[in-house]
């Protein structure tokens, strides 16, 4: 995959299908004043790209009531990068990110008990080479959970951003 260049318009384009993704071209196009086709093939191209992608998201209270759960995960740093893409395969984790800070990783997923995370976190998380601990942080009120936000996920690195990615990072 080669690198891109987001012009003015992809960003518009993209803030716009961020807020409702079932916006029409024909809609899009009128806003910002450009052809449908314009839109049609700058999506086409952003989606070939993978930089954008269409999926449903349901809001999660339509799951049974479970409850937001979050795992901050401690790590050995050189093991932050396999351990983060391990924990990508556990299918009741739904995001993952790797942080500077407090924790080397944090892991989220939706829950119906706390008896389903320990389980999880005994039988998955602490096994995994280089972790060293793990504190679970249970949502017990949400004042805001945009539901419709779309999922970020990792773009598949180029050979120049790998080179750019050999770069000395923060400590």
């Amino acid at each position: 995959m080669s690198d891109i260049d987001l012009d003015d318009l992809d960003h518009q384009m993209i803030e716009m299908l961020g807020h409702d993704a079932r916006v029409s071209n024909r809609q899009i196009a009128a806003e910002l004043g450009v052809t449908e086709g314009t839109i049609r093939t700058r999506i086409k191209r952003l989606q070939d790209e993978r930089l954008i992608q269409f999926s449903v998201v349901t809001d999660f209270r339509l799951a049974g009531s479970p409850n937001l759960v979050m795992l901050g995960i401690h790590a050995d740093r050189d093991k932050v990068p396999r351990l983060a893409e391990e924990l990508c395969n556990v299918p009741e984790i739904g995001a993952v990110v790797v942080l500077l800070g407090r924790y080397s990783v944090l892991a989220t997923g939706l829950f119906t008990s706390v008896e389903q995370v320990n389980q999880l976190i005994r039988a998955r998380i602490l096994p995994l080479p280089g972790v060293h601990g793990v504190e679970m942080s249970v949502a017990v009120e949400s004042f805001k959970y945009d539901f419709r936000m779309a999922r970020i996920m990792r773009r598949p690195r180029s050979r120049t951003r790998a080179k750019a990615d050999a770069a000395p990072r923060l400590p």
